[in-house]
């Protein structure tokens, strides 16, 4: 922590004694899992606790300070702050507990099938945002808006450039730059027809919806600014990780109208034609965000969105081909690179292993944990059947490589000294509970050595410990990279 995060700190601390009348007995980090720079810590005792925050950027401060403020004002169910420094730099706010809506969703969104109550609990939600977007709006001062008090064609600009610079720059894809171009500005075209009339929450989602005593609490509006009423919508339908059906999203947006209709007129069929254009737009923003803090930073909650965030812009982008054939041909190549569409799924409770093969002529394998990556082993050094004509056709998962492999390339040795330390570690990860191992095996060419270690340390591992998931990976074998699950 820097020298000024400890100094905030123990202000609110002093600021926590003298609302609960006693220190803070236990101070915990917060995993808000958002993609801002800001810290979250608890602080706790028997008297209560509160959710000490630290900001980096003052005028961010600010803009949630006067929002929370004006919300709970109008009624609405937003923390409480209970405290904030002279220069908005810290502040504390009501605990709401570590029960979001995404969690108490888990199962239904893994399983696809929706209990009554889950259905009853998503409507709420849904129709409160409505509530929260017209009320919202009703005296509030756009100007404390940060970084921007309006949904306008600059910020419009600024999310297709996050898109196209944080996430796509950063894959394969081969960006034709003009035919990009002409369909965001045909998108944005379409955005802006539609009024900018309510408090646009910006990160309306099941992540930033606390469940308190049964109760919807919102979080994490400082964004927020005066736009139009789709955009929060499209934010929580079409979240990436939930992967709501097609049939559950419909509904939903019924009971939104519905609840939109006390605030004004909507013609439901025009509404429904500007949501998909809205759906798409947030879809490209939410990647740029996963492409800056996940291919970036490295962080793995990001990393592991990629694949559901394109999926969702694949089906959107081929509903609205006609308007934007280029975003189209885009997202069908990009829901096709295995490297994007891979990513190692993490479980809670469940220790994932990841065993890779790889040629070191094509660089590292990347680690989409978000932990960094793990142990890399070179096997240049066994014999290499990739020198004898006999084995072009051949890899290291075929009965030919294999004898030549275990009779003439010095693997069993090799793999004698990797296994004992392979089973140390994933035993003490699993004492640990963490959740993602890498062990990754390079050659020449990644087809014959590195393959056949990967494979045998990943069946050997399997064998061992049958409480984890073994996720084998061979990067340089078509039809192998997606990985084979034991």
């Amino acid at each position: 922590m820097t020298m000024d995060k400890q100094h905030y700190m123990s202000e609110l601390a002093e600021a926590y004694k003298g609302i609960f009348g006693c220190s803070p007995d236990t101070v915990s980090r917060v995993n808000a899992g958002s993609g801002s720079n800001r810290r979250y810590v608890r602080l706790s005792s028997p008297a209560g606790s509160a959710v000490a925050t630290v900001g980096t950027v003052k005028a961010e401060n600010k803009a949630f300070l006067y929002m929370s403020r004006h919300l709970a004002a109008l009624g609405l169910n937003v923390p409480a702050i209970l405290y904030a420094s002279s220069n908005g730099m810290c502040y504390l706010q009501q605990d709401l507990g570590d029960i979001s809506l995404a969690k108490i969703l888990t199962a239904e969104c893994r399983s696809g099938r929706y209990t009554a109550a889950a259905r009853a609990l998503l409507a709420d939600v849904i129709s409160t945002l409505a509530d929260i977007q017209y009320k919202g709006a009703r005296g509030m001062d756009w100007s404390v808006c940060y970084p921007s008090e309006c949904f306008d064609r600059r910020m419009v600009g600024w999310d297709l450039s996050y898109f196209k610079y944080c996430f796509l720059k950063l894959t394969k894809f081969e960006i034709d730059e003009p035919a990009l171009q002409d369909d965001f500005d045909a998108l944005a075209e379409k955005l802006l027809e539609v009024p900018c009339d309510c408090f646009m929450y910006r990160d309306f989602q099941s992540r930033n919806v606390m469940i308190k005593d049964g109760t919807p609490y919102f979080i994490d509006f400082q964004g927020a600014r005066r736009g139009p009423a789709h955009y929060d919508l499209v934010s929580f339908l079409w979240q990436a990780r939930m992967n709501y059906p097609a049939s559950l999203k419909e509904a939903l947006t019924d009971v939104y109208i519905d609840a939109l209709q006390a605030y004004k007129d909507v013609d439901r069929e025009a509404f429904r034609q500007e949501l998909r254009h809205f759906a798409l737009f947030r879809t490209l923003q939410v990647l740029g965000a996963y492409g800056f803090r996940g291919l970036h930073e490295g962080k793995g909650h990001f990393l592991q969105s990629i694949p559901a965030a394109i999926r969702n812009l694949k089906e959107l982008a081929a509903g609205l081909k006609e308007d934007y054939p280029y975003i189209y041909r885009m997202a069908r190549a990009l829901a096709a690179d295995p490297e994007l569409m891979n990513v190692p799924q993490l479980e809670e409770n469940v220790l994932t292993v990841e065993v890779c093969s790889f040629s070191f002529k094509k660089g590292l394998p990347k680690d989409y944990s978000g932990n960094g990556g793990g142990y890399v082993f070179d096997v240049r050094g066994l014999n290499n059947p990739g020198r004898y004509a006999r084995y072009d056709h051949s890899t290291g998962l075929d009965a030919d490589v294999i004898e030549f492999i275990e009779n003439d390339g010095g693997a069993a040795e090799y793999l004698s000294h990797i296994y004992p330390v392979a089973e140390k570690h994933v035993a003490r990860y699993i004492e640990r509970g963490f959740s993602h191992l890498m062990f990754s095996f390079g050659c020449t060419g990644g087809q014959h050595r590195s393959v056949y270690c990967a494979h045998a340390l990943a069946g050997h591992l399997a064998g061992m410990f049958p409480e984890i998931k073994v996720v084998e990976r061979h990067l340089r074998l078509p039809g192998h990279m997606e990985g084979t699950v034991r």
